[in-house]
């Protein structure tokens, strides 16, 4: 536990009160601890078990967390496969929710939520990017979830954006999330729709110039990414012009890249490669295989 141990201290210091991964077992790189992950939601530490139980004492760990002057509360999530995600506090206050800060931006979490707290931390490549790229553009935010890529957008000029996710209680946060960051509400749209049933209300607001596809990687009764990622991609051609771009995301450490550009080449040869995002360093991989998939896409034409 020593060398974990270690490893958090260097990521807390990178993370300069920002959200991020203190730890990142699941990437393989350090034996013996691959069922253990630790996130920072300031002034929050989350030690996430994905095991029925953690095969070593945590005491250390959470000892060595609610030390630190930057982390006031500690929670243990234990997420093994097949049972409903258990989260308890073990150390210091934690509350409900909180307001973190990424880049600047800020986002309304919830650290004792079941499975996700309302943010993914490996994704910030992809906001970045988004950020950086959607000036002026109409940008189309398929499974919002908390309208993270939304906000990035906005800030960094999109001059639309349109939400759209089954749940109107994640759509509700992105909403508050977009208020956090004062920005202008009419230029953010929010559809609380199962995707695969509303194209029609979908390429009403476009065609966009942008869209990003992050859906779930299996979610039974909403969306199977074997079967579904397929349908659409099947309709990127219609929502979009010549020129627009994808970000297109998978997190299934199943599949390779190869998988997802084998399922565009097939349902939307219309659109170019262009490059895969790089990984966040604090999520390293020993086979970057493993982790999160973000490829960019851009429709041929001019």
């Amino acid at each position: 536990m020593q060398r974990v141990i270690e490893s958090i201290s260097e990521q807390l210091r990178l993370a300069k009160g920002q959200v991020r991964r203190l730890f990142h077992g699941r990437g393989g790189l350090f034996e013996g601890f691959d069922w253990l992950v630790v996130d920072l939601l300031p002034p929050v530490a989350i030690i996430r078990v994905y095991a029925p139980d953690a095969p070593e004492p945590l005491d250390a760990l959470i000892a060595h967390l609610i030390a630190q002057s930057e982390i006031t509360g500690v929670v243990v999530q234990i997420r093994g496969r097949g049972r409903e995600a258990q989260a308890q506090v073990v150390a210091g206050d934690v509350p409900d929710s909180l307001v973190v800060d990424e880049a600047g931006l800020r986002f309304q979490v919830r650290p004792l939520q079941n499975q996700n707290s309302g943010l993914f931390l490996d994704m910030r490549p992809g906001r970045a990017w988004v950020r950086k790229n959607a000036a002026g553009a109409r940008v189309l935010n398929l499974f919002a979830y908390t309208c993270a890529f939304s906000v990035a957008a906005v800030a960094g000029g999109a001059s639309a954006v349109v939400n759209l996710d089954m749940s109107s209680g994640a759509l509700s946060t992105g909403r508050r999330n977009h208020q956090l960051n004062d920005q202008p509400a009419d230029r953010v749209t929010y559809l609380a729709l199962d995707l695969l049933k509303s194209w029609s209300r979908v390429r009403r607001h476009g065609p966009y110039d942008l869209i990003v596809i992050d859906p779930p990687s299996f979610q039974p009764g909403s969306f199977v990414a074997e079967r579904d990622y397929r349908k659409v991609l099947r309709r990127l051609e219609e929502l979009t012009s010549p020129g627009s771009r994808i970000l297109a995301c998978h997190n299934d450490p199943a599949c390779s890249e190869a998988f997802l550009k084998e399922i565009m080449a097939s349902e939307a040869p219309a659109f170019v490669f262009q490059q895969r995002l790089p990984l966040a360093d604090d999520f390293p991989e020993q086979n970057p295989e493993q982790g999160l998939k973000a490829l960019l896409y851009r429709r041929a034409g001019d």
